[in-house]
């Protein structure tokens, strides 16, 4: 299973309308940050193993698309930080984790 990259805010408009009927899963991702980077390597190894598959994936760069991560955080109340996962059920904020805390095993734990 794979993450699909998000950049603009009608993207993120429809994952939120979608998280009525699907949950979702939200890593914001800075390039240019090494704990960013070991939450990218995280998110992907849970997601190379058994992930759940009643959930969508993404991505969003926040400092390639500032707009759609700032949009996040109004939708959602969620003080923006980088790295940073946000599960979504309903359109709120079921859980999220940031920087050394977006582990696999915390998505493990969390998402099975």
């Amino acid at each position: 299973m794979e993450w699909k990259e998000i950049t603009k805010i009608e993207e993120w408009d429809e994952i939120l309308n979608k998280s009525t009927d699907k949950d979702q899963i939200i890593l914001k991702h800075s390039t240019t940050c090494p704990v960013s980077t070991n939450a990218l390597d995280e998110y992907n190894a849970y997601l190379k193993e058994h992930p759940n598959e009643d959930i969508d994936y993404t991505l969003v760069k926040v400092r390639e698309s500032r707009p759609v991560s700032n949009k996040i955080e109004a939708d959602l109340g969620v003080k923006h930080e980088s790295p940073q996962i946000i599960y979504i059920k309903d359109k709120k904020s079921y859980w999220s984790a940031t920087h050394w805390s977006v582990t696999k095993a915390h998505m493990k734990a969390v998402i099975d």
